[in-house]
């Protein structure tokens, strides 16, 4: 098997790729049959005269896309050799929340027998991320990504230098941005964007004459959340009270046993503050809605069955948009919806 094999010493495409790819062209050419077994990694890098590192990297790409498998004792072998009908993703994303899943749930729908999608979760930890990047580097079609960090005061960071480092690593033709629109790339990137500061501030303004009915609005910004929000959330919401003179405080968390008063309008940003704030002025006998209002951000099924008023991307669009562009090999930005959806919480 190995004779099939083909390295181009003056080429400049990295050796653990040309190795990836020699494979795949065999399998397509029906030399590599399933089951048959491979080359060690020792018997490889001898063959070849290269590091053992550069064939490991190559190897476990191959078994990261389950076309190679490995048994203890006995060595690697072929288990996939359908390739052709397929085109692999990554889909690298900060969190696992209800929001982040629509979106993926519609991109992989909109897909459909199209693609196979591998999901990756790096939870806002920039080392997580570069490492998943590194592991996986040459070994998809298109790589999917959002780029939300924290440091370690729990600050939101879009990305850092080793982070935009990393990702020119991938070919443009090859990357998918979503949410940010300030990562510096080129014209060959598809951006699926959402403006944060602009977001909230539209969305404020189209709710404005139920708002403004209302003695103060306030906004509880989790600033020490696991998985921080972007500060230019609190930009727009400033932005907003100021030039429609209106009375607001913004706050960190709802404190249990909060004072509450009538002519307060609260918005949320995470679940847990919605649920304790909705419990507190049921508690209080105030009524939802009349006494005091509730916004909250980004929508979910549960707010919806509650009757919450929400401002919110649409996380649907989104997932489909970055599929369809990749099914149609569209390039450019698509800037994502995004809705005030009044309900009877205001």
């Amino acid at each position: 098997m190995i004779k099939l094999i083909k390295i181009d010493e003056d080429s400049r495409v990295p050796k653990y790729k040309q190795i990836v790819d020699s494979i795949l062209q065999n399998i397509a050419n029906g030399n590599l049959k399933i089951n048959q077994k491979i080359p060690s990694i020792n018997s490889f890098s001898e063959e070849f005269y290269m590091s053992r590192d550069t064939v490991e990297k190559a190897y476990n790409i191959l078994k990261e896309r389950k076309i190679i498998s490995s048994i203890r004792g006995k060595g690697y072998y072929i288990t996939r050799t359908k390739l052709e009908s397929k085109v692999n993703i990554l889909f690298l994303t900060n969190k696992l929340s209800s929001y982040k899943m629509k979106t993926y749930s519609s991109f992989i729908d909109t897909l459909g027998a199209n693609a196979h999608v591998d999901l990756q979760i790096y939870h806002c930890d920039e080392t997580l991320f570069l490492n998943i990047l590194d592991k996986f580097e040459g070994a998809y079609d298109y790589y999917v990504i959002t780029t939300h960090f924290k440091t370690d005061e729990l600050k939101h960071l879009s990305f850092t230098d080793d982070v935009v480092n990393a990702i020119k690593k991938i070919p443009q033709e090859k990357l998918v941005v979503l949410d940010n629109i300030k990562l510096g790339t080129g014209n060959d990137v598809i951006k699926i964007y959402q403006d944060f500061e602009n977001d909230i501030y539209n969305a404020l303004k189209e709710g404005l004459s139920k708002i403004s009915k209302y003695k103060r609005l306030i906004l509880v910004y989790p600033d020490k959340a696991v998985y921080p929000y972007p500060r230019r959330i609190l930009h727009g919401f400033r932005k907003f009270c100021v030039e429609h003179e209106i009375n607001f405080e913004i706050l960190s968390e709802v404190y249990d046993d909060m004072i509450l008063k009538k002519g307060d309008l609260f918005i949320t940003i995470e679940e847990s503050d919605l649920v304790n704030l909705v419990k507190q002025i049921r508690d209080e006998e105030f009524v939802l809605g009349k006494d005091i209002g509730v916004i909250s951000y980004n929508d979910t099924p549960l707010k919806d069955l509650l009757g919450i008023t929400v401002m919110s991307t649409d996380f649907n669009v989104m997932g489909e948009t970055a599929a369809r562009m990749i099914l149609n090999k569209e390039k450019g930005q698509v800037k994502v919806p995004f809705n005030f959806i009044d309900r009877n919480s205001i």
